[in-house]
């Protein structure tokens, strides 16, 4: 790291501790995810970190969250680990034909965070600690209306910016139809630019 992250590191560092925060368990590589979400900024960082810590302590005060509490997710198997990329990026793959809208909107959140655990995890084996990247396949094949749930995908995107910043490497939308084109622009709207330039999309053509 330059000279100029060095001196943002320990701005971070400071910042944290003035809002009631400790870094003392995390080194640079995870308080550089924070500072590269926020564009460098030590004082948005820390406020990103802090809201990170304050999040996690109380939705996953386990430090993971337990398969009896997400029972319906997990059956659907409608999302999964699956090998390594070229990188070494772990794979985690979402099928959207088998995703119906939630009728348990906490489960749901369980569910999210626990998959993208999951992805950190495996990430751990093959990367740095704090530093661990996973690529999100989106197979969007056989979607259905019966599908759609704008506020599950919209929680879920929201989630990977304020929780798990600089965590995903690229995300894939494959075989986008295009009755879906509108809902994607809607959670457009909620990506940052960061995030918006990691999405790849391939659309659906029918050959007629």
């Amino acid at each position: 790291m330059d000279k100029k992250g060095e001196i943002a590191l320990a701005q971070m560092r400071k910042a944290v501790q003035n809002l009631g925060g400790s870094t003392e368990r995390y080194g640079d590589p995870t308080l550089t995810r924070f500072l590269k979400a926020r564009s460098m900024n030590p004082e948005k960082a820390a406020k990103m970190f802090v809201q990170w810590q304050t999040w996690r302590a109380s939705f996953v005060p386990n430090g993971f969250i337990p398969e009896s509490q997400i029972p319906d997710e997990l059956a659907s198997r409608k999302a999964y680990l699956q090998g390594l990329s070229k990188d070494g990026y772990p794979v985690l793959i979402f099928k959207g034909s088998r995703h119906f809208p939630c009728k348990y909107h906490l489960q749901c959140k369980r569910f999210v965070v626990y998959m993208l655990d999951k992805a950190v995890a495996r990430a751990i084996i093959e990367h740095e600690i704090g530093n661990e990247k996973f690529i999100v396949l989106v197979d969007l094949r056989q979607l259905t209306y019966k599908n759609f749930d704008p506020r599950g995908l919209i929680n879920a995107v929201q989630f990977m910016q304020a929780y798990y910043p600089e965590r995903i490497a690229k995300m894939y939308m494959l075989f986008m139809p295009r009755f879906f084109r509108s809902v994607w622009n809607i959670v457009c709207l909620y990506l940052d630019k960061g995030m918006r330039e990691k999405v790849c999309i391939f659309y659906l053509f029918l050959i007629h």
